[in-house]
């Protein structure tokens, strides 16, 4: 019998931490915290040690500094929870799976990556590394899936009706973001919840990453101009002016590198890297990574957005929502074995998202929150495709792909420009 948590919403990473127990001693699931990594693991877990248990006084974390190798004694697959805490559990569980040389031994889970002061081994071969995010829509009850992005990828859809969806769900699924704990409040208080991630960030997590103090007030005028970015392609140079054009404050260079490095080992942002698929093609093409934090949520909550704000500045609003799109076609892609990219050239050619299978096909996808800009997103894909077509070094896209907020049906146009509402989409 496994530790399953009552009320345990299902998530797409489960079946691919099984497989990986089949194949690894141990798996590692990283990945912001709260986002839901202690209730996957617990879900296969046949025992438990929770580092972090504030219980006699932190006993756990002392046991776990005297005696690594004593706490990892229990039934397997054996859960021990924030391990980065004490870091040289990372090398117990290691020697462990050397020693016992069998799969599925261990499963950790930690939301920040700690110093390679106190971890000796990679774990490369016994330790398998696994990134997780917030719910996507599919995975909190906000989607049908009755869209499958496999199909789309194979450039296949089922035309059918999807349902209306109006703006103002759009726009709390954007407030509320994808944390487990938000979905059982009532509407008004699941908002709150993003809020209190970042105050936690600002004034816990960015100084118990290394024990170095960093001033919270700087942190908080970078996470407001990563905040103002989202979804665009901001280089470091273009933070750092935002943060002097719009708060009036300096943040040297040195500063910002460290404090992005910070924000990544908490997992807190997840750019979406360039993608070139021309690679012998004259053509120049950006390799500036897009700008999100890990949960379009957060970046509402530092901009200050409600529900009456955000509907009423279709903007930012698009921005936001591209950023909701993103984070869940990331998550159903990966499921898929599928990696994210974004693609941009020196011709001003953008595509919000591209889909990479392992077998190098690819799809390519526009996102619109309003139906009335489908037209003007499948025209611009249609001529991308065109211009690949004749480009003998490029590999054009398999399939052509518009998701859109406030669309009720799904459906392949004429020219052959697939549709889908996010609120239908699944794997």
């Amino acid at each position: 019998m496994t530790l399953t948590p009552k009320g345990y919403k299902p998530r797409l990473i489960d079946s691919k931490i099984r497989r990986f127990l089949d194949a690894f001693g141990a798996v590692s699931v990283e990945g912001a915290k709260w986002c839901g990594k202690t209730w996957a693991a617990l879900n296969q877990s046949e025992s438990c040690f929770m580092v972090g248990d504030p219980q006699g006084n932190f006993s756990n974390r002392n046991l776990a500094q005297i005696s690594p190798l004593s706490v990892l004694d229990g039934a397997p697959p054996r859960l021990v929870d924030e391990w980065q805490e004490v870091p040289s559990l990372w090398d117990a569980v290691r020697a462990q799976v050397d020693a016992l040389g069998k799969p599925g031994l261990f499963l950790l889970t930690g939301s920040s990556v700690p110093n390679r002061h106190g971890v000796m081994h990679s774990g490369t071969g016994r330790i398998a590394r696994l990134p997780m995010r917030p719910m996507s829509l599919l995975e909190s009850g906000d989607s049908s899936g009755e869209v499958s992005l496999s199909g789309i990828l194979d450039n296949r859809i089922e035309p059918r009706s999807t349902g209306e969806v109006s703006l103002s769900d759009l726009v709390f699924f954007i407030l509320r973001g994808g944390w487990p704990a938000s979905l059982s409040p009532k509407r008004e208080a699941a908002v709150e919840l993003p809020k209190a991630y970042i105050r936690s960030v600002l004034e816990e997590d960015v100084f118990r990453i290394d024990d170095v103090k960093r001033d919270p007030h700087k942190f908080r005028l970078l996470l407001r101009s990563l905040a103002r970015n989202e979804s665009t392609v901001a280089s470091a140079a273009t933070l750092r002016r935002d943060i002097t054009e719009y708060d009036g404050e300096a943040l040297s260079e040195d500063t910002l590198a460290d404090y992005l490095n910070v924000l990544r080992k908490i997992y807190l942002i997840d750019d979406q890297p360039a993608f070139n698929p021309n690679m012998r093609s004259s053509v120049r093409v950006g390799k500036s990574v897009k700008r999100h934090l890990v949960d379009p949520s957060l970046a509402a909550a530092l901009l200050g957005a409600n529900e009456k704000r955000l509907a009423s500045d279709l903007n930012t609003l698009g921005f936001l929502f591209e950023a909701l799109c993103i984070r869940d076609l990331r998550i159903y892609g990966e499921h898929l074995g599928a990696s994210l990219f974004h693609y941009r050239d020196s011709y001003g050619r953008e595509l919000d998202a591209v889909l990479e299978c392992p077998d190098g096909t690819w799809a390519a996808f526009e996102i619109k929150l309003g139906a009335h800009q489908i037209d003007a997103a499948a025209e611009s894909l249609l001529a991308l495709k065109k211009d690949m077509e004749k480009d003998p070094h490029a590999i054009p896209p398999t399939a052509l792909c518009v998701v859109c907020g406030m669309s009720s049906a799904a459906y392949q146009r004429p020219d052959g420009v697939l549709v889908t509402p996010i609120t239908a989409l699944g794997v």
